[in-house]
This record gives C-alpha cells, structure tokens and sequence, in this order.
C-alpha cells in the first residue's frame, strides 16, 4: 500500500461498522458544517448571549456580584434603551399624585412593560450596593406591615424605595409574615434575592405615618436622600417613643367602653361601670404582656373584668342594665383594624395574606369568647338572671349617642397611638358614620347589616380623601372611625344565649355579628375604591386594561 493510500479515509466496513446503521444524531450527507461547528457544544443555555448581540467590555469581563452597585442608579436621567413590542406606556409619575398611586399603576404592569429606562453605569457615578437598598426597603417594609397596613400598599412603598434608587427591575413580594424582594438587571444576570421575617406587630400609627412620609420623600424627583439619610432617618423613627404612655392607653380604654355603653342604652352608672371593667381589664392585659403570653391569653384574661362587673351588679340587685356593661368592654377588645386589614387584602388579591389575617381575627375573637363565657356561665350557676333584652332599648336621645360615638372614636384613636394632628378629624368621622348609621337603621328601619355597610363605606371614603389631602396612609383616618360600629352587642347577645344553653339562638346572633363586621370591611374598602374613581391617577389610559378587577380575575 503506498503513502498516498494510507492517507485516504477508510471506508465505514473498513473501520467495522455496518453501513445500514444510522443514528438520528448523524450529520446528513451533503450538509456543509462551519469550521467551528463541530467543536462547539451540543448543550445550549437560554442565559447565553444571542448571535449578534454586542456586549461591552467591562460587562463581559466583571462577574455579576450582590455587592456591585446597580447598573440603573439614576433612573430620573436614564434615556430610554429599548421599545416592547405593545409600546412604551404613558405613565404620568407626577409629584401632584400620591406615591401609592404612582407605585400601585407601576406594580399592576409586567416587569418587561414597566417605562424603567436603562443606562449604562457611569464611570463617575457611584450608587449604593443592591444588597443595601434591597435591605432597607426590606425594613421600611417590615415597619409597614407590622402597624396593620395592607398588603398592596407595602408592596407599592417597596418598589417605591426601589425604584428611587434606580432598581426598576424589582419584584417585591408580601405575606403576613414574610418579606421578600428580588432584583435583576437584566435578563442575563445574576438576580440578587432577600427576605425578612416580620415576628412583632406593635400598633403606632404615629411610626406609620413617619414612615409613609419617608416613603414619599425618596420617591419624589426633586428630593435626592442619600442611603445613608434614609438609614438615619428609619432608625429615628424605630427609637421614637410612644405618643402616648401606658396610663394614658388605660383610660382610653375604659373610656371607649363607657362611650359604647351609652350607645345601647346605658346610663351613667352604666358607664362608670363599664369604664371601671374595661381599665381593669386592661391593666390584667399588660401583666399578661409583661409575662411574655401569647395575645390570645391576653384577650382572654381583658374579656373577664367587664362580663364580671356586669354579673356582680346583677347578683348586687342594682338596677343598672348590666348587658350594656358587658358590651361596652366587648367593643375595647374587638380587632376591627385586623379584619378591615384581612378583607382588604382579600379584595386585592392577597390571599394568602388576607386568610393569615383572618385566622388571627378568629383566634382574638376565640379569646374574647373565652374569657365572656367563662364569667357568664359562673354568672349564671351563681343566679344571675341576665337578660339580653335589657341592653336592646337604644337611648331616645340621639345627640348623646352621637356623642358617645366621637368619644368612642376619639378614645380608639388615642389606643392606636395616632398623631394629635388626626385625631379632631377621625373623631368627627366617627360622628358622622354613627349619625349616618342611625338615621337608615332607627328613623328609617333598614337592615342593620345595610345600614352598616353603608356607614362604613362613608368611613372609608372621608377617610381615604383626607389621607390624599396630606399625603398619608388612610388607616388613622378610618381604622378609629368604625368603632362606633362594631358589632359588640351582636357578640354578647349570642355568647349569653350559649351560656343559657340556647345554642341556636347564639348561633344566630353570632351569625349576625359575623355579618356585621364583614360589612364594615367591604364598606370601608368599598368606599376607598370608589374614591379613586374621582381621583385622576397617574397613567390611567395605559392602565385600563390593568385594573385591579381583572388582575384578581387572573387576565
């Protein structure tokens, strides 16, 4: 064999394969292959740069870290670097608008639709490392959600702190109890993910006010806060003590349930001995809190002084209605800010987040159950005659109720630490939806839960106006409001029928209390919607087909 044959390719039986063998994975005969196709690999990854997509230098040569600064730092002067396909939307971020507004429209829009301008990092431009802009908007966010805000709200102030730092391309995320957020530039980077878990819910609206107001500073274009300021600023406001000290929240307390008292029919002694009952309860709650127990046990332990000042007046032969003491102790304890809280984020879409909620208000209300059945039955083995009838004689003197209704409002206010500035406006709030609340269910003699809900729709509305006039978060001005209606003699009547082994007509009542305060929440976030309808949001055009109708419908 010469050189020249030895060189030649051998044959498919020369090397001892059968040439009716084939693979699918063989290259068809004819097909020319590049010179580098064949060393390439099979595998193909859809985070590899596209053929024909330039990428620079720097970009090419640093590997993505958490700790670089963001490529987007100053998103107020970015121009823009790409068009989708559906056009860049008309979103008017304007300052004469509230940020939840703002924030909201940009949240209810995919991350690739958001008008987030991309620019490359200048060279002289020195921002903030993502793992700090995305732990303080963890902590601002943690505040929030701790002081009974919705769900939608914290998110709209986490990417509202976010995006003031130039990460447009952020995806926050909240559940009763989790905080997370996550940030990636771009789509062939390395996302940066945090969380934070929220373990302790401390109501101040006075801290919550302090951080919507910084929430709004950063995200106003004219306003340039370094990180450094807002971390100053943020732990102020977590050393801020309490408007309010603690013997000033005890009479408060037993003020509230001496106004609630006057609402069903009760008189002065009535209401000295409801405030007497509901301070001691109170003073009973801090011991227990001091102790480190649970706040179940704490709603447990507050529900007994005021059922067992109305048995001992009972057993004392005092003619007093005795059902009005113990439903005016019942209205200090009710949780309506966490069930207003948990229907609301229910209506929005936060599922999750709502049914958290409401088995917290379930497990409140087990404790206050509880704790009233547990004087009542002793009440009754004892021979107490409580009759329930006793506190449905409403006064005939409508101008004391209503003022018993600005008492109860403005009490419940001083109980959720507000800011002196709102309590004048929440107090009258709680006058009006009283008055309102009167005139439909005793002048006109329509359904409770109607009258009710329209009431409360009325708290919402006001109060979701004055939060716009200054800029604020709406629950100081609602929260407070509907304590006049809450439906504390609907609970005593069905937890005193329980106890006198009439456990249908318990049910029944309890039913009806139930009613009532799914009224107040629908009505409260009902008119907070309908406000909006005479508001002009930012990008409303390019949001229509966007609204928060059909996002909870899944389109």
């Amino acid at each position: 064999m010469t050189e020249a044959e030895d060189r030649k390719p051998r044959s498919d039986e020369a090397r001892g394969y059968d040439s009716e063998i084939t693979s699918e994975f063989a290259i068809p005969t004819g097909l020319a292959l590049a010179r580098g196709a064949a060393a390439e690999p099979e595998t193909t990854s859809e985070f590899t740069v596209p053929a024909g997509l330039e990428v620079a230098q720097s970009a090419a040569e640093t590997e993505g870290s958490a700790f670089n600064t963001p490529a987007t730092y100053s998103a107020r002067e970015a121009p823009s670097a790409f068009t989708p396909a559906s056009g860049v939307p008309m979103v008017s971020l304007t300052k004469n608008v509230p940020w939840q507004d703002r924030m909201r429209t940009m949240l209810r829009m995919p991350v690739a639709d958001r008008p987030a301008p991309e620019q490359a990092q200048k060279a002289d431009d020195s921002g903030p490392a993502v793992p700090r802009v995305l732990d303080l908007t963890l902590r601002i966010g943690e505040l929030l959600l701790a002081g009974g805000e919705g769900a939608e709200d914290v998110e709209a102030a986490m990417f509202a702190v976010c995006r003031s730092y130039g990460l447009d391309r952020c995806e926050p995320t909240v559940t009763f109890t989790l905080l997370s957020i996550s940030y990636q530039p771009s789509l062939v980077d390395d996302p940066v993910t945090a969380s934070r878990t929220v373990r302790r819910r401390v109501t101040d609206y006075t801290r919550l006010a302090s951080v919507f107001q910084l929430v709004d500073d950063l995200s106003d274009p004219e306003t340039h806060i370094s990180l450094e300021d807002a971390y100053r600023r943020l732990a102020e406001i977590r050393r801020n003590r309490h408007p309010y000290p603690t013997w000033v929240l005890t009479l408060a307390s037993g003020l509230l349930a001496g106004g609630a008292s006057v609402l069903v029919g009760g008189d002065l002694v009535v209401f000295v001995a409801a405030a007497l009952g509901a301070m001691l309860g109170d003073r009973l709650a801090w011991l227990c809190a001091g102790r480190g127990l649970p706040e179940f046990y704490q709603f447990t332990v507050a529900a007994m002084p005021p059922a067992a000042m109305g048995v001992a007046l009972t057993l004392a032969h005092v003619d007093v209605k005795a059902s009005a003491v113990i439903t005016g102790g019942l209205f200090a304890l009710l949780p309506g800010r966490a069930l207003v809280a948990g229907v609301q984020d229910g209506l929005t879409g936060f599922y999750i987040t709502a049914a958290a909620r409401l088995l917290e208000v379930m497990y409140f209300f087990v404790g206050i159950v509880i704790g009233v059945l547990v004087m009542l039955y002793v009440g009754v083995q004892l021979g107490a005659h409580l009759n329930p009838d006793a506190a449905l004689g409403s006064s005939k003197q409508p101008l004391w109720q209503i003022g018993a209704s600005m008492l109860l409002s403005l009490t419940f206010a001083v109980l959720l630490q507000q800011e002196r500035s709102t309590v004048l406006a929440v107090t009258l709030n709680g006058g009006v939806a009283w008055s309102v609340y009167g005139a439909m269910h005793v002048t006109g003699e329509i359904s409770p839960v109607a009258s009710t809900a329209v009431a409360a729709g009325l708290v919402g509305l006001f109060g979701q106006l004055l939060s716009r006039y200054r800029f604020a978060s709406a629950l100081p001005y609602t929260t407070a409001a509907i304590g006049p209606l809450l439906p504390g003699s609907a609970t005593y009547f069905g937890l005193l029928a329980i106890a006198q082994n009439d456990v249908d007509s318990g049910l029944v009542s309890l039913s009806k209390a139930a009613a009532l305060a799914m009224a107040i929440a629908i009505g409260v976030n009902l008119g907070s919607e309908i406000s909006r309808l005479f508001l002009r949001l930012p990008g409303g055009e390019s949001a229509a087909g966007r609204r928060a109708a059909k996002r909870t419908r899944g389109f």
